[in-house]
């Protein structure tokens, strides 16, 4: 590995990496520093940093390396998900993983599945699927997904049969599924349920809102409680009961709480929705099931990612004093 290394000293430990590498005397700016890592051009103690990574401050002794002309690094990857070198797999972010199945935390920005519309694009499908062909093992299995640019947990069978238990258990609505967004509002009251009927259009792919008596529409239920409340926006928890494709988006949206950053499901003009964030400010947070083969209950928690943790923080300073 080429590139330029420091070793950072006693002035420099307990400095976050991003704001290490924008001194002076190395790269100049946070804005650089933060275009190297999200390319993977950067280094610590020999392990790839990525944006997660880029604030944990930094010990004396550690060794931060800095390779500008990495081959592959010309664009920046999603968050979390680290460039291959001599055929090895990216960082997947695995939860957990045994002989049946696999649950990862998937980034924003990268599809879960691939779409045929979409046959250039990445997916956390095609990078499990590379992981387990250098460990000679068979193609994962889909169960379920979630969106692009929706953060979180997603899992993934790695045999036939569980594949068929666990896809069971979605559709008898046994798995858990909980996740963590930020809306625009507060809405009222601070618990309860959302119900509506909903059919997807094949057409504009989007979900609709749908008359009861439509034959076309499935009932789409989640159930809410608000973690915190912001000056226009608010934190909140959502159960998904159904499992509708893009549900609590539009569900969120037909209550007047569109989330931030959401570009599809939307009303009226962009002066209502003032809050920048790249995407929607949604993350699938909790995972819960029955193993498909043991029947041992697993659950898995996930943290904001970087992003919208960033995001809340910004939140909470606007609050009125």
């Amino acid at each position: 590995m080429s590139g330029t290394q420091w070793t950072v000293g006693s002035s420099g430990a307990g400095l976050r990496l991003d704001k290490f590498l924008a001194a002076a005397e190395r790269m100049g700016s946070r804005a650089r520093a933060s275009a190297a890592i999200q390319r993977g051009k950067v280094f610590v103690n020999g392990e790839e940093a990525s944006a997660r990574t880029a604030a944990t401050p930094l010990a004396a002794g550690d060794i931060v390396r800095l390779w500008i002309d990495r081959p592959g690094t010309a664009k920046p990857r999603p968050d979390g998900w680290r460039f291959a070198d001599r055929g090895e797999a990216r960082d997947l972010h695995i939860v957990f993983e045994d002989d049946a199945l696999v649950v990862l935390d998937k980034p924003a920005g990268l599809l879960a599945v691939p779409l045929e519309r979409r046959g250039d694009a990445g997916s956390a499908y095609d990078e499990l699927a590379r992981y387990l062909r250098i460990r000679r093992q068979r193609r994962p299995l889909v169960v379920h997904r979630i969106d692009r640019d929706t953060s979180g947990l997603v899992v993934f069978a790695k045999r036939a049969d569980a594949q068929r238990t666990l896809k069971e258990q979605f559709k008898r609505r046994k798995a858990e599924r909980v996740y963590r967004a930020i809306v625009y509002g507060h809405p009222t009251p601070s618990a309860g349920t959302w119900r509506d009927h909903l059919v997807w259009d094949d057409t504009a792919l989007v979900q609709k809102e749908a008359h009861p008596r439509d034959p076309r529409a499935k009932e789409a239920v989640s159930e809410y409680r608000v973690i915190e409340v912001f000056d226009a926006a608010s934190l909140i928890e959502v159960r998904l009961v159904t499992g509708k494709r893009n549900q609590i988006r539009l569900q969120a949206r037909l209550r007047g709480h569109t989330l931030v950053g959401e570009q599809r499901y939307v009303y009226g003009p962009d002066a209502l929705r003032p809050i920048a964030f790249p995407r929607q400010a949604l993350h699938a947070y909790r995972l819960a099931f029955t193993h498909p083969l043991t029947g041992k209950s697993l659950e898995f928690e996930v943290p904001l990612p970087d992003d919208l943790t960033a995001l809340v923080a910004r939140l909470r300073g606007s609050r009125p004093r």
